[in-house]
């Protein structure tokens, strides 16, 4: 842990506003983007970011400095997410907000159609697999803080992430999206 993480959580647990203030200013930016790709709402992500940081304050005595506080607090809000999503699982779709993703990816028609034929793919996804391959591919998180983050051993996440692969490719295959010359595994 680095000394600024250490100085602050220790500010924090003394009940320092600087503090708190801090530990959101430097993490909100990741757990926001956590949640807007998991929820598809700007709305429901704000909430339940501040849900997170909420939670994570009042549990800050129970952290273990001997782990990565990042996947600590990752966790925090993917149950955050978890618990808004299965009380709206009456809805059919979650939409993914891809236009707030700061890529240099060019934008047209084309890459639009294939940004919701992803999207539909995801959707019929376990939520698990599209947990695990939002992190990875977006994200860029390793398979190590993955699992952490999801509480499941890395060669899980590997499965997972292999498996939501698979499930876009044969999706996209199947809707005419895209050809493979081989077959997917």
């Amino acid at each position: 842990m680095s000394d600024w993480l250490a100085s602050v959580i220790a500010g924090c647990l003394q009940g320092e506003a600087w503090a708190a203030r801090a530990l959101v200013e430097r993490y909100y930016r990741m757990v926001f983007s956590v949640c807007l790709r998991m929820l598809g709402r700007r709305e429901d992500a704000e909430d339940t970011v501040q849900e997170t940081f909420v939670r994570a304050l009042r549990s800050l005595a129970s952290y273990d400095p001997s782990r990565r506080f990042e996947p600590w607090l990752l966790t925090i809000a993917m149950n955050r997410c978890r618990t808004l999503l299965a009380s709206r699982r009456r809805e059919s779709t979650v939409e993914l907000c891809w236009e707030s993703l700061p890529d240099a990816r060019p934008e047209g028609p084309a890459t639009d159609q294939l940004r919701e034929e992803i999207e539909r793919a995801l959707d019929k996804m376990r939520p698990e697999y599209r947990e695990a391959f939002l992190m990875f591919h977006q994200l860029e998180m390793s398979y190590a803080d993955i699992a952490e983050a999801l509480g499941r051993p890395i060669n899980t996440i590997k499965t997972w992430i292999h498996r939501a692969r698979r499930q876009i490719v044969t999706e996209l295959q199947q809707r005419n999206v895209v050809s493979c010359t081989r077959k997917t595994p």
